[in-house]
Formats: structure tokens, C-alpha cells, sequence
């Protein structure tokens, strides 16, 4: 029978934000960092050394978040509810970009388009990261961290609409949120088998907070909802250094591509970072090409070529 004694030593080996490695010399982007998970992974990775720049849309708001880390920020405006300012973001940058981290989203809302008239939910959780992240592929030297969620897996209720990506018409806030994470999970099953056929070291990896008090919850589209989500916050969630970790245990440790990582206790909902599983339908390589195909074809963005990643990395 295992101690009192063994099971503290047994937890007090569980990883947290100590075990990050060095990370001087790395430049890192966070997507979504003026608050809530962004800003504690901004701060973690800044602590530890790395070069972190804050993509935000509200480069005021930004500032005054990076006047809260202690370490080498800045901040750069990024929409990614609208392509323009993704395609700016990604034009401007020069030089290597070691780490980009997918944070950015937005959860349960009531219906609303985006910019270039998408869902709101599906194009800035997952079509505005699709365009940034193979925009700024060229320059990404080690990883792509993208934030999916355990709602991708709702029973009964999480597919990809492909025949009404849009949810036109038949528009639920939870559905719409469902099926922007469980794309966020195809998205990067497909660019991990893309960066290895085109023989790049540059690893894809997925990650999930579990259920963390962040200011997602305040914006749901259902007035119950955020009722019963205040309450969890306050009863059952990790703070946002504690939701984090899972999107930091990606992002530096040696995991294979493809990885998904979450928290390891009560339901994925809180705990220490482990990899994870995801459903089946978050595991289908054919669903994860036709989704890379519709991406492809709203946005505009391709997968840059070979030759064009060999020659910049």
C-alpha cells in the first residue's frame, strides 16, 4: 500500500510551470495574450527566457498586459476575425519564429460573422489560425501549438458540418464552438502529415485547458450557462497559470508531432499536463483533408511549398 509519504513525492513530481527548460534565444507568438490563458503562457515562457510577442487585437489592452510579465514582450495587433489584418501580421514578420501558439478564441456566443463573413466562432478559432499559421509557416523553426478544447468531443453533437460550414440557418452557439475545436484537432493532425511528407522538423501538437476561469465563460449566449459556468469557476476550474500548463508542456517539451495534451485528473477537467486522448472523430485522416481543403479554398492559403520552408528554415 503507497504512503502518505510516497503520494506527495509521487505529486510533487507532476510537471508544472518550474520544468519549463531554458528558452533564451527563442521567439515565441502568442495568439489571444492579453488575459486569460494567453497571459499566463506570455509569462511563463517570458520568465523562462524566450522573446514572446502578444498577438492581440486591441494592441491597448495588449500593452497593458505586458507591463504585467517580467521578461522580453511586445505587441503586435492581430484580428483573426478578419483575414486582412491576419495577412498584415504575417507579412511583418522577419527573422525565425520558433514557437507559434494558436490561443486565441472565442466560446458559445450568440451568432456573429466575421469580417470576411464567416461563422464567427469557426473563423476565428480555426479558419483565422488556419490563415496564420501557414502564413507564417516559412519562418516556424520548431512547433505550432494550437489550443482545441474538450468540447470537441461532446456525445451525439460535434461533427464538421462540411455541407453548411457556416451553420446558416441552423446556427447553435455550442455547436458552432464544437465544431471549431474539433477542426482546431483536424487541422492539426493534417499539418503534422504535411510538414513530415515535406520532410520538416517543424512539429504540429494540440492542447486543451480543461476547465479554467477565464473570461470566455462571461460571454456565453446563454444567460443560464454563464450562471452555471460562475459557479464552476468558482468550484471546479483552475486559474488560468494552472489552465495553461498543458498549452506549456506542448510547447517545450520533446513530445511527437500530432501530440494532444491536457489535464490528467477529474475528467480532464484540472490537474497536471499529460497527452490526452481525442475522439474518433478528431483522429479521421479523411475528414481532416476535406477540412484542410475548405480551409484552403475560404481563405485563400495554401500550404507553402517545400522549397520555400527548406530555404527559409
Amino acid at each position: 500500500m503507497a504512503t502518505k509519504d510516497s503520494a506527495v513525492e509521487k505529486n510533487k513530481k507532476k510537471w508544472n510551470v518550474g520544468d519549463i527548460g531554458d528558452q533564451t534565444g527563442r521567439t515565441a507568438v502568442v495568439t489571444g495574450a492579453n488575459s486569460g490563458l494567453g497571459i499566463a503562457t506570455v509569462d511563463a515562457l517570458a520568465r523562462a527566457g524566450a522573446h514572446v510577442v502578444l498577438a492581440v487585437r486591441d494592441p491597448k489592452r495588449g500593452e497593458e498586459a505586458a507591463l504585467t510579465v517580467n521578461g522580453s514582450v511586445e505587441v503586435r495587433r492581430l484580428d483573426l476575425a478578419d483575414l486582412a489584418s491576419v495577412r498584415e501580421f504575417a507579412a511583418s514578420w522577419q527573422g525565425d519564429l520558433d514557437l507559434l501558439i494558436n490561443n486565441a478564441g472565442v466560446m458559445n456566443i450568440p451568432e456573429a460573422a466575421t469580417k470576411d463573413g464567416f461563422e464567427m466562432q469557426f473563423g476565428t478559432n480555426h479558419l483565422g489560425h488556419f490563415a496564420l499559421t501557414n502564413l507564417l509557416l516559412p519562418h516556424v523553426t520548431d512547433r505550432v501549438v494550437t489550443l482545441s478544447s474538450g468540447a470537441h468531443k461532446i456525445p451525439g453533437s460535434t461533427r464538421i458540418h462540411f455541407e453548411n460550414l457556416n451553420l446558416t440557418g441552423e446556427y447553435s452557439p455550442m455547436a458552432a464552438y464544437s465544431q471549431s475545436k474539433l477542426a482546431n484537432l483536424l487541422f492539426t493532425l493534417e499539418l503534422q502529415s504535411r510538414l513530415a511528407a515535406a520532410g520538416s522538423s517543424v512539429r504540429a501538437l494540440a492542447a486543451h485547458p480543461g476547465w479554467a476561469a477565464t473570461n470566455l465563460q462571461g460571454r456565453d449566449a446563454s444567460v443560464l450557462r454563464r450562471a452555471l459556468m460562475s459557479v464552476g469557476n468558482r468550484v471546479i476550474a483552475q486559474d488560468n497559470k494552472a489552465g495553461a500548463l498543458p498549452t506549456l508542456y506542448a510547447a517545450t517539451e520533446d513530445l511527437p508531432g500530432a501530440s494532444y495534451v491536457g489535464p490528467d485528473g477529474f475528467g480532464e477537467m484540472r490537474g497536471a499536463p499529460a497527452l490526452v486522448g481525442r475522439s474518433a472523430a478528431a483522429s479521421d485522416p479523411v475528414s481532416a483533408v476535406r477540412l484542410w481543403a475548405a480551409s484552403e479554398e475560404l481563405t485563400g492559403v495554401r500550404f507553402p511549398e517545400l522549397a520555400k520552408v527548406a530555404v527559409e528554415v
